[in-house]
C-alpha cells in the first residue's frame, strides 16, 4: 500500500502507524526500486539529473536509496513519519507540507511521488492541484515519476485480503487486510495484532479509502498541468513518467 502521508489521510492514523511502518514494508525492495527509478529519469528526463524531490517520502526509505546519487528532499504531511525520516536522513531537506500547496522555491530534475500516495487525494481538483505543484517544481526537460493506485476496472470481483507479517527481537506486527470497492473509491480495512515485548499485545483496525481513478483522466490532468504523460511497465499501478516541456 501506500508509502507515505498526505493530508488527505486521517492524521490520528499515522500518528499510531508510523512506528511500525518500516516493520510492515520490511521486505519491500527499495533498492531495487530506486535502481529502476534512476533508469526510467535518466531515459524519459534530462540526461544528468542531479536534484530529486520525493513528494509524501514517509520514513524516507526511498531517499535512503538515492541520496548517495543525488541531492535529495523530501515533502510529507505525517509529522510522525518525518520524525523517523530525519533520523535515517540527518542532513537532508525534509518538509512537512501538504502535496497540493508546497512551495519549496527551488526546481528539481526529477519529482517523485511514488507507493501510491496520490490515491489518497479525493477529488479531481485535488488530483489537478497535485500535478500543477509538481510541475511548478520541475526544471524544463524534468519528469515527475508517479506510482498511481488501481484503476476502477482493475478492481473487481471478490474483495481480495492480503497479510503482512513481521518479526524482531522486540516486536510482532501481523496485518491483514480487505481491499473492498464502492463507487469510485476503494476501501482497504486493515487488523493489526502488535505484541511488544514486555508490554503485552494489542488490536486494532484502520480503514484507509483511496480514489480508483481511470488512467485516462490521470493523463488528462496531467497534460492539464502542463506535463506529457506515458505509461511505462506493464500491469495495473504501471509507473507513469510526466515530462515537464524543454530541456535536453
Amino acid at each position: 500500500m501506500a508509502g507515505a502521508a498526505t493530508s488527505a489521510r486521517p492524521s490520528a492514523m499515522y500518528a499510531r502507524l508510523a512506528s511500525l511502518y518500516d516493520a510492515i514494508y520490511a521486505e519491500k525492495p527499495y533498492a531495487a526500486e530506486a535502481r529502476r527509478l534512476v533508469a526510467v529519469a535518466r531515459r524519459y528526463g534530462r540526461r544528468r539529473p542531479r536534484d530529486w524531490l520525493d513528494v509524501a517520502c514517509g520514513t524516507g526509505r526511498h531517499l535512503a536509496e538515492l541520496r548517495d546519487r543525488f541531492h535529495v528532499v523530501g515533502v510529507d504531511a505525517s509529522d510522525r513519519m518525518l520524525r523517523i525520516a530525519r533520523r535515517r536522513l540527518p542532513g537532508v531537506r525534509l518538509v512537512r507540507a501538504d502535496l497540493r500547496t508546497f512551495d519549496l522555491g527551488a526546481r528539481f530534475d526529477v519529482v517523485s511521488c511514488l507507493f501510491s500516495a496520490i490515491g489518497y487525494l479525493r477529488t479531481g481538483a485535488d488530483l489537478t492541484a497535485a500535478f500543477r505543484n509538481f510541475a511548478r517544481h520541475l526544471r524544463p526537460g524534468g519528469v515527475a515519476l508517479i506510482e498511481p493506485w488501481l484503476a476502477p476496472d482493475e478492481l473487481r470481483g471478490p474483495k481480495h485480503i492480503g497479510m503482512n507479517v513481521y518479526r524482531d527481537d522486540r516486536l510482532r506486527v501481523v496485518r491483514m487486510g480487505v481491499l473492498r470497492r464502492r463507487g469510485s473509491r476503494s476501501y482497504l480495512d486493515l487488523d493489526y495484532l502488535v505484541g511488544i515485548e514486555g508490554r503485552g499485545i494489542e488490536r486494532f483496525r484502520e480503514t484507509e479509502v483511496l480514489r480508483l481513478t481511470p488512467r485516462p483522466e490521470l493523463f488528462e490532468r496531467l497534460r492539464a498541468a502542463g506535463l506529457a504523460p506515458r505509461g511505462v511497465g506493464p500491469g495495473p499501478r504501471a509507473l507513469i513518467v510526466a515530462r515537464a516541456p524543454g530541456g535536453r
